[in-house]
């Protein structure tokens, strides 16, 4: 039912879906860009329209109440940044725990312009040896793109980018001036 709502809602404001996520049991989705509280709503009924369980990762104090509960319910996974914690490794271990996890993150980390998007990403996948799947949120022609495109960590973080920033070069954000370039730290 909510599934239906969300797609609703969606064709009201002339969004389209491109589910071509694939049979994977597990996998890391990076949307981007991400440039607007938007996205998380957009992106949230994209997934369910697409009837596709996915997780999250969110700033812990989203976890907090009032809405802790909600941000659980939707599948959010909270991150303290300020503990002394090896997300990445974490994250590997739960990918190894689930028999299935879709793992969807921001690489951007925020909806500030950055001059480099977190490798975060890609150390989980290729550490916990699944896929990268990506996805957009094309504000400017209102489509979510949702795996036509994906790839296996070759462990050359590097070279891996040259695909990953041909796939979302084109693609606008909500607000553009906070899209930076598709690169990880140097």
């Amino acid at each position: 039912m909510f599934g239906w709502i969300c797609k609703w809602w969606l064709r009201l404001f002339g969004w389209k879906v491109d589910n071509q996520l694939p049979d994977f049991k597990k996998y890391v989705l990076i949307a981007a860009p991400h440039t607007s509280n938007w996205d998380f709503i957009v992106g949230i009924m994209a997934r369910y329209a697409a009837r596709t369980k996915m997780s999250f990762l969110g700033k812990g104090s989203l976890f907090k109440p009032p809405f802790g509960w909600l941000f659980r319910a939707l599948g959010g996974i909270p991150v303290y940044r300020k503990q002394k914690l090896n997300m990445v490794d974490q994250m590997v271990k739960v990918f190894n725990e689930r028999q299935e996890l879709i793992l969807a993150m921001s690489p951007e980390g925020t909806r500030s312009k950055l001059d480099h998007w977190k490798s975060g990403f890609y150390h989980i996948a290729n550490k916990a040896k699944v896929p990268i799947v990506m996805a957009t949120l094309d504000f400017k022609n209102k489509t979510v793109t949702m795996g036509s495109k994906y790839l296996t960590p070759t462990g050359n973080i590097h070279e891996d980018m040259k695909i990953i920033r041909a796939f979302y070069e084109k693609v606008q954000g909500k607000n553009p001036a906070n899209q930076g370039p598709i690169q990880i730290k140097q």
